[in-house]
């Protein structure tokens, strides 16, 4: 069946669009009343809630119920290849998402971390949770899947957590740069796998998110993780063509030229990103030679408001619609998935989020329509 409403899948294919479509990182989960009632009913904590199909496609479907989205993302984490791998991975209250025993040296690595896995049957509950959101979705939006990149996965899996340790991953990329390799390239193969599985199961566009760009230096990105991205858009675009790709390299929005060359049709930008400055960048950069993008031409681009104007304590509708405003001023409504710089957090008020989802459809369509008006 068609999807009903494939403005994602238009935007990202570089088609123009009749409004900006919409979507939000981390738009399932926490700052969701429901999503909160549906723990205290369940007894299950997030990591608990992954395990289970029908808890997965109960709070990925979740956010579409409350809002006009024009886009599902699967409810996941970005640590479920790492414990597919064999890597413990907790949730202690109030310190996110944990790996308690990190590798610590290359011989620990080679002794725990498998040359391969089979997607199908380590992530079988993540697949199985894709083709039962399909058919709950009944074809309203489109579905994304998405995986971590290799190089977050790895600074988890050698450090252990977010907050600290922070320069493990870059200290083995300098001092075990063979066991690095091993170990990246084993995930940039699950990776692959992972998210073809996920496609294959039905999702219309796949995400990579690089969520640790901020713990690697530009120099290191570029020789070790950028290959990994380049190998995981090329292996996609050969296994579904017509599949959109996604990406998010947050802390290392340098990079987003290179990865259009890698072939991504939608590159997004953190909060910290000059907006006009990487749309003229990537413009640029297409027009001296066809991009591997499913349009050849520049990617679009994604993000990238700040999450603070839907903040309950200090948001407000006013600052909601400046930076929609702002957004559109600096680099237009087409071509563009309008979405956050960073991830929804826990503290935002869903009526500014409603209130965001709306004005971004109500004024980039308005906007559209005076311009093909003044065409005519």
């Amino acid at each position: 069946m068609a999807l009903k409403n494939d403005l994602m899948v238009r935007c990202a294919r570089g088609e123009q669009v009749e409004r900006t479509p919409v979507w939000l990182f981390r738009q399932a989960g926490r700052h969701l009343p429901e999503y909160t009632e549906y723990k205290k009913q369940t007894g299950k904590n997030f990591l608990e809630l992954l395990k289970d199909p029908k808890d997965v496609a109960e709070c990925t479907l979740q956010p579409i119920r409350r809002y006009e989205l024009d886009a599902a993302i699967l409810f996941s984490d970005i640590l479920v290849v790492a414990e597919a791998l064999g890597i413990e991975v907790e949730m202690p209250g109030g310190k996110g998402i944990l790996v308690p025993n990190p590798l610590t040296s290359p011989e620990d690595a080679s002794k725990r971390v498998p040359d391969s896995i089979d997607v199908s049957k380590e992530l079988k509950h993540v697949i199985d949770a894709v083709k039962l959101i399909k058919v709950e979705l009944k074809d309203k939006v489109p579905l994304i899947g998405f995986s971590a990149a290799p190089w977050t996965l790895m600074y988890y899996m050698v450090g252990g957590s977010s907050k600290k340790n922070q320069e493990e991953g870059e200290r083995w990329l300098k001092e075990h740069p063979e066991a690095a390799k091993r170990l990246m390239d084993i995930l940039t193969d699950v990776v692959i796998d992972y998210t073809s599985a996920q496609v294959d199961a039905g999702a219309d566009m796949i995400q990579i998110f690089e969520a640790m760009g901020m713990f690697i230096s530009e120099e290191s990105f570029r020789k070790h993780a950028m290959p990994c991205m380049e190998k995981i858009a090329k292996e996609l675009r050969k296994r579904h063509p017509d599949t959109p790709l996604l990406v998010f390299p947050r802390g290392a929005t340098y990079s987003l030229v290179d990865l259009q060359r890698c072939g991504y049709d939608i590159v997004t930008m953190d909060t910290k990103t000059d907006r006009v400055a990487s749309r003229k960048a990537l413009g640029e950069d297409a027009a001296k030679s066809a991009p591997p993008t499913l349009s050849g031409k520049a990617s679009g681009v994604q993000g990238n408001i700040d999450v603070a104007v839907l903040h309950e304590d200090n948001g407000s509708v006013e600052q909601v619609e400046e930076a929609v405003d702002s957004l559109f001023a600096d680099i237009g409504t087409q071509n563009l998935i309008a979405n956050l710089g960073e991830g929804l957090t826990g503290k935002e008020s869903p009526k500014l989020v409603k209130h965001l989802v709306d004005t971004i459809h109500s004024k980039s369509e308005a906007i559209i329509g005076k311009k093909e008006a003044a065409a005519k």
